[in-house]
């Protein structure tokens, strides 16, 4: 596997994108009104506590609160069929609280908040307020789980500190050199937030009372730049090259990949070609694509993705191709490439939630089995928590994809005015049956004016005109003149009524 790392920045945007083996898969863009704030620490005033949804919304300085749920309070374990302590006995209105951000602002709501704080390198997480050590469900080998546990535990104990710890998957090529140097930089990172927040030294003892303060709503760390954060969180050993187009933002991750990860130091190219980076390797029509609601499979089939509100729905269709064997043949070939594209294309257009899928019907339990051990397959180096049940009754499959910030759509795509979202709008035919019955309204009205202009779009008109010209004629028999104006701005479903 080879990995690219391209940086496009300007003074309107920042993109950064993400490459392996020539296919764009993830892309992070950064706008000046939208910078992604997940991972910032907050010294936050709570506003109100409601029990019905048992949260806090807590003013961070932001304009709108973010929102505290009860389970994201550190110390709380809600255990199956258990209900969650009551949110108003954990905190109360005025109260101050250390918080971070674990999900930027979505769907117009505010930010989701948690207290149960972590400090991110490139190999290990810092947990200040726990005490356990923790390994990446993704390092599935048992000895090796141990060995960087113990690993881990040895060299807290050298540190002399109690901290929790998560071993990142990129653990497993670090050195212990390096190691040791990620853990005394996040224990100095987290001495620096608890001088920046005050008397926070005591929350430590007492996690849980991390609460307490008073104070007024502020910053107190701010996550990585989108371009070092992604250079943090993927560069690696498959990592060939890392290009940037901008001068400043070049030099600040090659300073940053020569501190942190000098092993790759000659992967980082400052770009300079004539023709703009995104362009020049592809990755503005890899874009454009990832907008579209229909993608191709390598046999004739195609995937339908529909993101709405509640839930993204994909459905799984043949199209062309047709296996000469027998259907259950066709589907299963068709299910396999559906089931190897869907993550990947989860992740390039960064949907979250609730996700169904309707494959194609099979019958044959072991046709279904290898299509979820291909979807869960290509969904293994998905940085984002994903889950998949199996074929439903039905024959769906419902995928759950932990969603932190925007999807790609909505981050680049206003709703269309045309049809206000929902997707479609009205056909020429309904927006003249609309017209005629506004006309034979103007009809009943005492004293109706003796003449009426339609403006419309040229569709409209043409059709007014055409097929249903017998009506037209009809109906102004009744109601008198119609004349009929083209108004080229107009939607096919627009237009008005004017009556002299």
């Amino acid at each position: 596997m080879s990995e690219e790392i391209l940086v496009d920045v300007n003074p309107f945007e920042t993109r950064v994108a993400l490459v392996v083996d020539g296919r764009l898969r993830e892309v992070h863009i950064e706008r000046p009104a939208g910078r992604s704030l997940r991972g910032n620490l907050y010294r936050g005033r709570v506003e109100r506590v409601v029990g019905g949804v048992q949260a806090a919304f807590v003013d961070i300085g932001l304009g709108r609160p973010g929102f505290l749920h009860v389970r994201d309070f550190h110390g709380v374990r809600v255990e199956p069929g258990c209900a969650a302590p009551d949110i108003s006995k954990l905190v109360r209105p005025g109260q101050s609280l250390l918080v971070q951000v674990a999900k930027d602002p979505l769907n117009g709501k505010g930010v989701r908040l948690t207290t149960n704080l972590a400090l991110a390198a490139r190999t290990v997480v810092l947990l200040p307020f726990d005490t356990h050590i923790g390994v990446a469900t993704r390092i599935v080998d048992e000895d090796e789980r141990e060995r960087l546990k113990d690993l881990v535990t040895r060299l807290r104990a050298e540190a002399g500190t109690p901290y929790g710890y998560i071993v990142r998957t990129a653990c497993r090529s670090a050195t212990e050199a390096l190691l040791r140097t990620e853990i005394r930089r996040l224990h100095g990172l987290w001495k620096r937030v608890s001088r920046r927040y005050g008397e926070i030294a005591g929350a430590m003892a007492a996690p849980r009372s991390a609460a307490g303060f008073t104070g007024n709503a502020c910053l107190v760390h701010e996550e990585l730049p989108v371009p070092m954060r992604i250079v943090r969180d993927f560069a690696g050993p498959t990592t060939r090259a890392i290009l940037v187009n901008h001068t400043d933002t070049f030099h600040r991750v090659a300073d940053y990949i020569g501190q942190r990860l000098p092993e790759l130091a000659e992967t980082v190219a400052h770009y300079q070609g004539r023709t703009p980076l995104f362009e020049a390797r592809g990755l503005e029509t890899a874009i454009d694509r990832a907008l579209d609601k229909r993608v191709p499979l390598p046999s004739g089939g195609t995937l339908v993705i529909e993101q709405t509100e509640a839930m993204t729905t994909i459905d799984v269709n043949s199209g062309r191709f047709v296996d000469s064997a027998d259907l259950e043949s066709t589907a299963f070939t068709t299910n396999l490439e559906a089931a190897r594209e869907i993550p990947l294309q989860l992740r390039l257009r960064n949907i979250g939630g609730i996700i169904v899928v309707d494959f194609i019907d099979m019958v044959d339990e072991h046709n279904q089995q290898a299509v979820m051990d291909a979807l869960h397959g290509a969904a293994s180096d998905d940085p984002a928590r994903f889950r998949a049940a199996g074929f439903s009754q039905l024959g769906l499959v419902e995928i759950s994809r932990r969603r932190t910030r925007e999807s790609l759509g909505r981050q680049l795509c206003d709703t269309c005015e045309t049809c206000s979202g929902r997707a479609f709008a009205k056909s020429p035919q309904t927006a003249c049956y609309d017209i005629f019955r506004a006309l034979a309204r103007r009809a009943k009205v005492p004293e109706c004016a003796s003449e009426h202009l339609v403006r419309a779009s040229q569709r409209v008109v043409d059709r007014l005109l055409d097929e249903e010209a017998a009506y037209l004629a009809e109906l102004e028999r009744d109601v008198g003149p119609i004349r009929l104006q083209v108004e080229p701005g107009y939607a096919a479903d627009q237009f008005d009524l004017v009556s002299h």
